[in-house]
């Protein structure tokens, strides 16, 4: 059934439904990593924005990390570079980063953030660099096949130290944090930090009720295919030692793990591909992913 379809009786009793979530979340912060097809795709782009707008308007404290690695492909493209992942990570080199910040700090941030004040909002675009709120240092990665050795890929950050104090003021003033994935190091040189780390951890440090990871998958599935959710850390470590976890959803569920046993009472991996799914997750009995529970 479609929005138009819905009788004046079956609205009331939408909005009836989602009360017991709204006075539940009320004041409490969601931290949202944006990405996969919600971001290309007109339609699943606006329905995101309204999503992130109501949040904001019953008393939630919605805050927003994109990625943009689509939009870094095609540009890397355009001058000639192929893109390089090791383990899920992106290989930065100083062309690439130049790159990486240009498509996410300017291009992405901004288009996302015109979006949600298209809809009402009053969005703000960041990146870590602004305050220096997010502090990174090299990310050497270790190598699978020799634990002994590192890889190093780049400027690709870890990240070192948030500072919440920058996103809690924004907060306070009815505005909509938007953060592009970019660290700062020490002499100021600029780190490419994945956004799934970024959002796992700014929901560490903002003691988030929830972390929301948007993908163009139902979720975590096991080795037949089926939707696993009420998932423990335990239960997901296991996934991740029988290989049913592996490549790009890596860095996502890792961020998801720690976020949990930090404190994140509750981690979404949904499907961005469905209409509304951050409503659907947050104010309906209908999740549309998997739920990991912190304990």
């Amino acid at each position: 059934m479609t929005e138009a379809q819905l009788s004046p009786a079956d609205e009331a009793g939408v909005l009836a439904a989602a009360l017991p979530y709204i006075r539940r979340f009320q004041d409490k912060t969601i931290v949202v990593k944006y990405g996969g097809n919600a971001m290309t795709d007109e339609t699943l782009k606006h329905c995101f924005a309204r999503d992130v707008v109501l949040l904001k308007l019953v008393g939630m404290n919605p805050v927003v990390v994109h990625g943009g690695g689509p939009q870094i492909d095609d540009l890397l493209k355009r001058v000639g570079k192929q893109g390089q992942f090791i383990q899920g990570m992106r290989v930065t080199d100083a062309e690439t980063m130049a790159v990486v910040e240009m498509v996410l700090g300017g291009q992405v941030n901004k288009e996302i953030v015109a979006l949600i004040n298209q809809h009402g909002g009053k969005a703000v675009g960041l990146t870590g660099k602004d305050g220096s709120f997010i502090r990174a240092r090299k990310l050497l990665m270790p190598d699978k096949d020799n634990p002994a050795n590192s890889i190093d890929i780049g400027q690709v950050g870890d990240i070192t130290a948030i500072d919440p104090s920058l996103i809690s003021f924004l907060d306070s003033g009815d505005f909509i944090p938007v953060i592009a994935p970019i660290g700062v190091g020490s002499e100021g040189e600029s780190y490419n930090i994945n956004a799934d780390v970024v959002a796992g951890k700014l929901a560490e440090i903002l003691k988030a009720e929830k972390l929301v990871l948007l993908t163009n998958t139902p979720g975590v599935l096991d080795k037949n295919g089926k939707l696993l959710t009420g998932l423990t850390p335990k239960q997901i470590d296991d996934l991740v030692a029988d290989g049913t976890l592996s490549g790009g959803m890596l860095p996502k569920i890792g961020s998801a793990l720690d976020a949990a046993r930090s404190g994140v009472k509750n981690v979404h991996i949904i499907d961005g591909r469905v209409e509304h799914a951050l409503l659907l997750e947050i104010l309906t009995d209908h999740g549309v992913g998997t739920m990991i529970k912190s304990k």
